[in-house]
């Protein structure tokens, strides 16, 4: 018998596909424009929390491209995902990556910029 199991993911051997996060809301209800401020100010700080800026480049896009790009960046650039949302991930060296909700969706709260 072969081994009909295998993937490339270690762990327990399973690729986690990419999906779309559950809705949710934002404590108050923001517009778009106050959204892509809190996105870009993510983006810029997250290098600072550990692992490395190629894995978090790899990560924001991935967060900014449909799902089946997504999935190819995740898979290319070695990310092992846990949460199938991409909100915790981890790179090969076992670093752990952990991206908002607000960087990989709208919140159902979403308001019209004046």
């Amino acid at each position: 018998m072969g081994c009909a199991g295998s993937s490339q993911a270690k762990g327990d051997g399973t690729v986690k596909k990419i999906r779309k996060p559950k809705p949710w809301k934002h404590p108050q209800p923001i517009t778009k424009t106050q959204l892509m401020q809190l996105r870009e100010e993510f983006w810029d700080t997250a290098p600072h929390y550990g692992g490395t800026k190629e894995i978090w480049d790899a990560l924001r896009a991935a967060a900014e491209a449909d799902l089946s790009l997504a999935q190819a960046i995740v898979d290319s650039a070695g990310v092992i995902v846990q949460s199938a949302d991409l909100t915790i991930c981890y790179d090969e060296r076992g670093a752990k990556y952990e991206l908002p909700k607000y960087v990989l969706s709208e919140p159902t709260n979403l308001i019209q910029d004046s």
